[in-house]
């Protein structure tokens, strides 16, 4: 069949007399539609990871605060014949639920390196510079203030992390008139943090490598290449060469969530290679099935093979590193993260005894590097490698913008707790470290967001 007669075929008329409707059913479609259009606002799921933190905040301080505790930490058990496993809840969502957020970080890097900010060196530069900035000046803010204190020390990188979705959520609050270019600079240093922060955690974080799990490791990555080469386009399919990565890393001694991390590294950015493209293939599925309707009686198995291979064409429209990421983004913006934050975010003021010398230091620390030290490491970065010539700010951004974009890094919230958790093993610290961040976030964003008002109608570059 010719495909050109295929694209311009008419489509099928409507039914003479289409059914009633329910009022109840039309209802709930245009609730789902409102629904799904929310799920995919950033403001909105920044907002929902704020609720999600106070929540647990006001649990942990409340009289019920040991049902808090005593849920995170409630055991969890499988056993399978002789092979049996044993954690507790909190393992559950910082070690498994979150590589998932891990692995949509690793597409949104595999993204952009492909055809994004971060697609050149001359695109990268910019960002690059003042990411490393934004590292490393609230790392040294965090290591003068922590002094020789070894254990305190452990710490030097909570600061250093910069949260996407509460940074970019709060950059959306100022309105739609803010110049693309700087949200750009925004996304982009943010997802360069996120590869230092992995490497951190890789290098810094992990416990003693073990061999064996490196075996295991490469293992998954094989079958996660093998399944590409034989053309597996079934995402749910590769839960078990993740697994097997997942269990690998956790075996080196490596944090398994980078298991995310590498999968999402690994995602096509192209789609799979096909005798014809994927939308003519859809409308000749579509044809087929439109035709065996009209006829009054379908045969429902060739109906059915005609319609899981329109399915299975229209998911091949997309590369798997755009489409899966927008399928997952509900799914960790509005579950993996509130419950990450409810999990970690549940800080109990009374038990952290700021009269201490050690928690005193690491909670001010973190605080100072994170509202101080972010914006004065990302604007003089920047600005040094600007009057230097190495870089040049893209068109409609200026140093307003880029103060916003330094002011807004400092809110530092999820990735801060994840390794603010990996740091800390004393309980006073670690819910020092996190009363730092907590703080230290919401001033940044405040911060951002009064700083964004007072100079909106500036922020476009003249």
């Amino acid at each position: 069949m010719d495909p050109q007669t295929l694209v311009q075929a008419p489509a099928p008329s409507a039914p003479p007399n289409p059914p009633r409707i329910p009022a109840l059913q039309t209802a709930t479609e245009r609730v789902q539609a409102k629904m799904a259009h929310l799920l995919h606002i950033e403001s909105f799921a920044g907002m929902v990871l704020m609720l999600a933190a106070a929540a647990a905040l006001i649990w942990a301080n409340s009289s019920n605060a040991e049902s808090y505790f005593a849920l995170w930490h409630a055991p969890v058990a499988m056993t399978l014949g002789p092979w049996s496993f044993s954690t507790d809840l909190h393992f559950i969502v910082n070690d498994v639920l979150m590589t998932a957020f891990f692995l949509v970080v690793g597409m949104e890097i595999r993204r952009e390196l492909h055809n994004g900010a971060l697609a050149s060196l001359r695109q990268a530069s910019l960002p690059l510079m003042a990411a490393m900035g934004g590292v490393a000046v609230p790392a040294l803010i965090y290591v003068a203030l922590a002094g020789s204190n070894q254990t305190l020390l452990n710490g030097w990188a909570i600061p250093t992390a910069t949260d996407i979705a509460f940074a970019v959520g709060v950059l959306a609050l100022l309105g739609r008139n803010i110049p693309s270019s700087l949200r750009i600079f925004l996304l982009a240093l943010a997802i360069i943090d996120d590869i230092v922060a992995v490497l951190i955690i890789a290098f810094f974080y992990s416990g003693g490598l073990q061999a064996m799990g490196f075996v295991i490791a490469g293992a998954g990555v094989l079958l996660v290449l093998l399944f590409n080469r034989m053309g597996i386009a079934a995402a749910p399919l590769y839960l078990l060469p993740g697994a097997v990565l997942w269990f690998g890393l956790l075996k080196t001694g490596a944090h398994p969530t980078l298991a995310g991390v590498v999968l999402g590294l690994m995602t096509p950015v192209f789609a799979r290679p096909a005798k014809q493209p994927p939308l003519i293939t859809a409308q000749a599925a579509m044809r087929k099935a439109s035709e065996q309707v009209h006829t009054g009686q379908p045969d429902p198995q060739h109906l059915l093979q005609d319609l899981r291979t329109a399915q299975s064409a229209q998911r091949d429209l997309l590369p798997p590193a755009l489409r899966l990421p927008m399928i997952l983004h509900p799914w960790v913006a509005f579950g993996v993260m509130p419950i990450f934050a409810l999990a970690n975010a549940g800080v109990q003021f009374s038990g952290i005894d700021l009269s201490a010398a050690a928690p005193q230091t690491t909670a001010i620390a973190v605080l100072i590097a994170l509202v101080l030290g972010k914006p004065l490491g990302v604007f003089l970065c920047t600005w040094l490698a600007v009057k230097s010539g190495l870089c040049s700010l893209p068109k409609s951004l200026n140093w307003h913008g880029v103060l916003l974009v330094g002011l807004l890094a400092g809110i530092g919230f999820t990735m801060s707790i994840f390794v603010g958790g990996l740091a800390f093993e004393d309980a006073a610290l670690l819910g020092a470290s996190k009363l730092g961040i907590l703080a230290g976030s919401a001033i940044a964003a405040v911060l951002g967001l009064s700083y964004g008002f007072a100079v909106r109608k500036r922020l476009q570059r003249n």
